[in-house]
């Protein structure tokens, strides 16, 4: 039985988890945003191309978003077990499926940043290019590039089952509830579109998608459920 200074506590851990959530998706997709991808289909002039020799000249700029989002997808990790902690009992099996999805998400894209900004370019700088171009985040087609679209469609799975553990007593809570189901809903309707589009050939297109999809949710989130949390700090007092 949790005595209202326990539930306290683990709600005041929620709560900044859910802030640390937020501002560490804002800086990183900051970041992000810089690294234009000198390769593919939005890339805007002198693009790369098999077998993208030329990685070197956009390093370290386009990797510095990777080394945050290390921290970002440690701090999605939190946020989502703190969630399964102050769900009511009957919410839990929903916001445990959450942890389970948010577990391979984080462990994909963990293995994939990683790996990518510790293998690529010292590979390249010591003349180690073979089997570069299927690992670079330049190739559309790429390991980086299944990887990520894996591991935000599982993101986007986290918070589908996070969803239900809000109820709809409250204009916030529904608006909290709604919010979690757009990762999903959008993500698979633009895996359609594109995979209807463009077949096998959708290049980084669904990636690019997915991402911006989950991140601009996970920062709306992230605010709407510290508020959430901090009414109910406010309720045990």
């Amino acid at each position: 039985m949790k005595t209202n200074n326990d539930l306290n506590i683990i709600l005041k851990f929620a709560f900044y988890a859910s802030l640390s959530l937020t501002l560490l998706t804002l800086v990183t997709f900051g970041f992000a945003m810089i690294a234009i991808p000198p390769a593919g289909p939005y890339c805007p002039s002198d693009c790369m191309s098999y077998p993208f020799l030329d990685i070197l000249s956009y390093y370290p700029r386009d990797y510095y978003w990777m080394y945050l989002a290390i921290f970002q997808l440690f701090a999605y990790i939190i946020f989502i077990v703190s969630n399964h902690f102050i769900a009511p009992f009957e919410k839990k099996l929903f916001s445990f499926i959450s942890i389970v999805f948010a577990l391979i998400s984080t462990t994909v894209l963990l293995i994939a940043y990683f790996t990518q900004f510790s293998t690529v370019p010292i590979s390249m700088m010591t003349g180690e290019t073979e089997g570069i171009a299927l690992i670079t985040q330049y190739n559309g087609h790429g390991i980086f590039i299944a990887m990520e679209e894996l591991g935000y469609i599982t993101m986007s799975i986290s918070f589908l089952f996070l969803a239900p553990a809000f109820s709809k007593k409250n204009s916030l809570e529904k608006s909290i509830r709604w919010i979690l189901l757009i990762p999903f809903l959008l993500t698979v309707l633009s895996f359609v579109l594109y995979s209807i589009k463009y077949g096998i050939e959708r290049n980084y297109r669904f990636e690019v998608a997915t991402i911006t999809i989950n991140w601009l949710v996970t920062i709306t989130i992230g605010i709407l459920i510290s508020i959430y949390i901090k009414h109910r700090m406010n309720i045990i007092k």
